[in-house]
Parts: C-alpha cells; structure tokens; sequence
C-alpha cells in the first residue's frame, strides 16, 4: 500500500459493481473504492476503450479506476449477460453510465435486479435526468456549453469549456454521495434504491450562484474575465520580468494590511477608497495604479510578503508543476499508481489522491488500477464456476 496505509476502510465489505467508462462512473466508484469498497469494473471483452485514448484522455484510466478489480465480459453475449446478473445478485450497489435502456437490454436495469435483490443500490449516471433532453448524447462539453459555465468561464463572445473535466468528476461524486445516503437508508429500512446523478443538473448547479444574483440584482452575471468583482484587488497581476501572480484582499482588514505592507499609504488614507464598497465602485480607476506600482516587484518578493502578512495569493502553476509542490508532497497527496496500458505499461506514475482525510490519514491506493480482466478468473470461482467452466467461456471469448 502506497499511501494511506493506516486509513479507515468505511466501506470495507461493500461490494460494488460498476459498468461505467470515461469518468463520471469510474469517479463514482474510485469514491467508493477508495474508502475501502470491492468495486468490481466490468470491461467489454475487448476492454475499456479509455484505456488507449491519448492526449487529454491519456490519464482517465489510470487516475479514475485504482483500488478496482476487472472483469472483462461480453454482455452481448447470454452466457455473458448471465455472469453480470449473478455480479449484481451478490452487490450491495451497482452503477452505470450508459446511454438510457442500454442496461434494461441485458437485464441489468434497476427494475430488474431489484426482484432479485432488494437491498441493492443502482447508481445510474447520465447526461440528464429524466425529462425533455434525456434522449441527448452529453459530454462534459456539451452541457458545459448549454449550462452557462462556459459562457461564464470565457471573454464574452468567446465561450470556453473549464480546464478539466469538472462536470463529470462532480457528477461522480455526488452520484457516489447519493450511495452513500441510501446505504444509510437501507440500513433502516433493509431495502435498497436507484440513484441518478446527471451531467447538466450537476452544471446548472455550479452556476446556481450566477442564477441568483440575477435573481437578487435584477444584473446578469458577466463572463469571469470581464465580471463585476465584489472585491477590488482579487485578480492576476503581471509583474517584473512578465511573471505573473495573483493577489487579493477581501476585507476592509485586508486592505488595510495590503496597503500597510506595500507602503500604499496614500491609498488607504484616500476616502475614495473607504470600505470595500467604495474600491469596488472605482476599480476602473484603482485597478491601473495598482498594476503599475506592483509590475515594479518581483513574484517571489510578492509572495513573501503576501505569506509573512497573512494575505490571499497564489503563483500561476501549470499541472506538470504540482508534481514538485512542496504541500503536496508533504501532505501525501501523490501516490505511486503502476500504469497498465499503453507505451509506459509496467512503470509507476503519481496520481492525486482523494481530498479528504479520514482519522488523520489519506486514503491511498490499496490496489494499482487494474489490467484488463485482471481478476475474471477470480471472481467467476466466486460465483461457482470451475476451472473447466471458465476454459470453455474463455473459448467462445464470452470472457477474457
């Protein structure tokens, strides 16, 4: 185990099964998986394609899918059908991320393997939830684009997608937070529930904020890069030898030791600039000042000075550069996970572990992301078929 060795393990005992891909569902079962659950990947045959993407998807799998075991099954197949349905006889949930009535096919939709298991939690995770656009084919993209957070995150004109992909690692989390609640219900009650979590809510969501202050202002909420800040100093600032940082203070208290600390005495004794209202009301004004004077300062010294004083600042990091960050590496926050696919197959990487702490611990990597069908053997004895059984499945490529 390489991290989080002495965590709590909640979960220990739950089965999982999951027939997820790409993100939103694998999210959903690395939360349950990291706090101690058998979550079981069923993989087509052929195995999950995110396996293989490259560019931006290249650490989809590697990332979404530690602590996991794998079976590979062609569930187009009865025999293979079959083996899924006596998975989820014996899960205590079960989730899936695919297209609506692809599961009701196999016989792996909620309605159908409640009747055989009551007490189990069905975890569906799509683009919408049920309603006018539930037949829509939805990608993070998409409902970003249709859901204001593009437009939000962008210049106006000019909508742009957030850097990762945040709707369908929220979406996964709070489909996982959804399991959660329902093994506490079932806990009462002795039966089990469907849970639905979607990327467009999970969107509109996170910009619900923006939606109420139109609500409360009467004032549509501009695009982040030309928004009405409710604070003056909150932005990023060039500064000597084109670096870049940003700076804040967001409280008349702040203000006042911003100015203190820079010797902007003039500023803070002009009652222009008063209270935080008044900055805000002349920020087209203040904000060319601030720029000029602080482009003199190197990022380093403003940094110093911003931490010794207690004040809001950050560098302007790529990810590459979080793998030397001194926090992280001293808080655990980066575990050695051993890639399973392509050209770096067998070598280890460091993956970002879960943000929480449980009794003081980070939850590690119990087990390394899992290679294709790494567990089918297994798990299939698991389910009392014999050697030869599993021969004549592997035969007739019903599992792999």
């Amino acid at each position: 185990m390489s991290a989080g060795s002495k965590a709590p393990q909640p979960l220990n005992g739950l089965r999982m099964v999951e027939f997820t891909h790409m993100v939103m569902g694998p999210t959903c079962g690395m939360v349950l998986a990291d706090m101690g659950a058998e979550v079981v990947k069923v993989e087509p045959i052929d195995g999950d394609r995110t396996r293989h993407l490259l560019g931006a998807g290249a650490g989809f799998f590697p990332l979404f899918n530690r602590n996991k075991k794998s079976i590979a099954l062609d569930l187009r197949s009865p025999e293979g059908a079959e083996i899924a349905r006596r998975l989820c006889a014996q899960a205590d949930v079960v989730a899936e991320n695919f297209k609506p009535g692809t599961m009701d096919k196999y016989g792996l939709d909620y309605a159908s393997l409640s009747q055989v298991n009551p007490r189990l939690i069905y975890v569906s995770l799509k683009g919408f939830l049920p309603g006018p656009y539930d037949h829509r084919t939805a990608l993070d993209e998409v409902v970003q684009m249709m859901g204001g957070l593009a437009y939000m995150t962008g210049r106006p004109g000019d909508p742009l997608r957030a850097g990762t992909s945040v709707n369908d690692i929220m979406g996964g989390m709070f489909g996982a937070i959804g399991a959660l609640g329902a093994l506490v219900q079932r806990g009462i009650t002795g039966r089990g529930m469907e849970v639905q979590s979607a990327l467009f809510e999970n969107n509109v969501f996170l910009v619900g904020q923006h939606m109420l202050q139109y609500a409360i202002t009467g004032v549509a909420a501009e695009p982040m890069p030309n928004r009405i800040s409710a604070w003056t100093v909150y932005d990023v600032f060039t500064v000597k030898d084109g670096e870049q940082i940003f700076l804040a203070a967001v409280s008349d208290a702040q203000w006042k030791v911003f100015c203190n600390a820079l010797g902007f005495d003039d500023l803070f004794n002009d009652p222009a600039y008063g209270s935080n209202n008044d900055r805000v009301r002349e920020r087209p004004r203040l904000m060319p000042v601030l720029r000029e004077r602080l482009a003199l300062r190197t990022a380093a010294e403003l940094a110093d000075l911003f931490e010794r004083h207690g004040l809001p600042f950050a560098p302007i990091r790529k990810p590459e550069e979080l793998f030397d960050d001194p926090h992280l590496l001293a808080t655990g926050s980066l575990a050695d996970v051993r890639l399973t696919d392509g050209p770096k197959a067998g070598q280890t990487a460091k993956a970002t572990l879960f943000p929480i702490t449980m009794d003081g611990e980070r939850l590690g990597v119990r087990m390394d992301p899992p290679r294709m069908g790494e567990h089918t053997a297994d798990l299939l004895h698991g389910l009392g078929y014999t050697e030869t059984d599993i021969a004549a499945l592997r035969s007739r490529h019903v599992v792999a």
